[in-house]
């Protein structure tokens, strides 16, 4: 079961506003991944579904964490029905991110007291997320529904909408700044972030340090709360 509560992942994915997200077959180097981030600063972390077999090496990688790094409030990614969600959440799956909006997987979730943060592309696939008791919906993909545009098209009738982007979010200054100036919660960061030369050369300290410029450029990015 989960670790965290709803309201702990919420709290922690807007107070940090990153949600690194990355998927590896071997467990060595996924421990190493999660470990990177986490000394860069995150603290949220999707493991994505995408390969034959992923749920056992989130098995192994959850195990690991709960032992040495407690803090760490880690998901899954990529998940489009039931019987999946139902797997990592028994695995101890914080959260469970979609690439697609599935009311039955809202249901598992909201029954097992489980983030979901389901893809949406329109405004009303948001509002029918929102209705499921969704807090924060994945705008999917990204880049290709119209950037920050879109984001500000939402929001502007539905200022009370949480959304993360994911895909096509950069890891840089002006791209961040023009997501969370647009009015997003969070972004999803994915091989921007966590680099394939990196992984190949096991440069971890790359890793760490871009995950911690990432998240100062957020809090640079964020509107003043008088």
């Amino acid at each position: 079961m989960a670790r965290f509560s709803r309201v702990q992942v919420w709290s922690t994915m807007e107070d940090l506003g990153l949600v690194p997200l990355f998927y590896h077959d071997d467990i060595r180097t996924s421990q190493k991944i999660v470990e990177a981030l986490s000394r860069g600063g995150a603290k949220v972390i999707e493991f994505t579904n995408r390969g034959d077999r992923a749920f056992e090496v989130f098995r192994e990688l959850i195990v690991h964490v709960e032992k040495t790094d407690p803090g760490i409030v880690l998901g899954v990614g990529s998940v489009l029905d039931v019987a999946t969600a139902g797997l990592y959440i028994n695995l101890g799956a914080n959260f469970v991110v979609g690439s697609v909006l599935n009311p039955e997987v809202a249901k598992l979730c909201n029954r097992r007291k489980v983030v979901y943060c389901p893809g949406c592309a329109t405004p009303s696939e948001v509002s029918a997320a929102e209705e499921l008791g969704v807090e924060i919906c994945k705008l999917f993909p990204g880049s290709q529904l119209g950037g920050p545009g879109f984001v500000k098209a939402i929001k502007a009738p539905c200022p009370w909408s949480k959304v993360m982007p994911t895909g096509g979010v950069s890891a840089t200054r002006e791209n961040l700044k023009s997501w969370f100036d647009a009015g997003v919660t969070c972004v999803g960061i994915g091989s921007d972030l966590i680099r394939t030369e990196w992984l190949e050369t096991e440069d971890w300290e790359a890793l760490s340090a871009l995950t911690s410029q990432c998240l100062a450029w957020i809090q640079e990015a964020r509107p003043e709360v008088v």
